[in-house]
């Protein structure tokens, strides 16, 4: 089975984003196709951002700070919310699952808030990846 294609949103695509599409490649690539995109993309990857994840060993090359239609958000199967926002009414007619993560926006912060929120996304894309490899066994008859 192909990894399902999962669109991380935040509003800069600067922090949260770029950090939860690096480490969903580097931890979860089996069944996490990620990418990432802002409601309002400030154009660049915030230098700690970089920084904590390369803390973990999760590049984020090939990446950069991209609007939703940049992304291709229609092709997206799976949308993590971490802006804040509803964004529902963004995909309306599309089908891909929604979910919302609340986690706060380390950007112009200390190193260690970064730190903190980087630790909070990889807590919850541990969850999704479990979430996803459950789904993916085949179920045993007897």
């Amino acid at each position: 089975m192909r990894p399902t294609k999962v669109l991380f949103v935040c509003i800069g695509n600067s922090c949260r984003s770029q950090m939860a599409e690096a480490l969903a490649r580097a931890l979860a690539s089996d069944v996490i196709a990620p990418s990432s995109a802002g409601l309002s993309p400030l154009g660049f990857i915030a230098a700690p951002t970089l920084a904590v994840l390369q803390e973990r060993g999760a590049g984020a090359d090939g990446q950069y700070s991209k609007s939703l239609p940049e992304a291709n958000a229609d092709g997206a199967e799976m949308v993590i919310n971490m802006s804040g926002h509803p964004i529902d009414r963004l995909f309306t007619g599309s089908e891909a699952r929604m979910e919302n993560w609340d986690i706060a926006d380390p950007y112009g912060e200390d190193l260690e808030l970064y730190r903190r929120i980087r630790d909070e996304i990889e807590e919850h894309l541990k969850h999704l990846a479990a979430r996803l490899r459950r789904k993916r066994r085949p179920t045993r008859k007897h």
